[in-house]
């Protein structure tokens, strides 16, 4: 069996006119980064995870797409334009 290895990023694999693209284009997430990175911030050393604006991120897909907790979790690890969404790599393990 032959094996090729080819580099791609998450961003190509996305098309150019989905959905979440528009979102993101629409809306600016700096101030709710900063917002977000403040009560982080807060929190101290003691948090770890995926880090709230991430959580955030995912929050908007379950409700873009009207997903449970449970259909969360499958969508984030079968669909492509959710993980680039929520800003994980193609091997990132997700929220569970």
């Amino acid at each position: 069996m032959l094996y090729q290895i080819e580099m791609v990023t998450l961003d190509q694999l996305i098309d150019k006119n989905h959905n979440y693209r528009k979102f993101k284009e629409l809306w600016d997430m700096e101030p709710v980064k900063k917002e977000l990175k403040k009560i982080e911030d807060a929190l101290g050393a003691d948090f770890k995870g995926y880090g709230i604006f991430r959580l955030f991120l995912c929050l908007l897909v379950q409700f873009m797409e009207n997903l449970s907790d449970r259909e969360l979790e499958e969508y984030l690890k079968s669909n492509l334009a959710s993980k680039w969404f929520c800003e994980f790599s193609l091997v990132e393990s997700n929220p569970s």
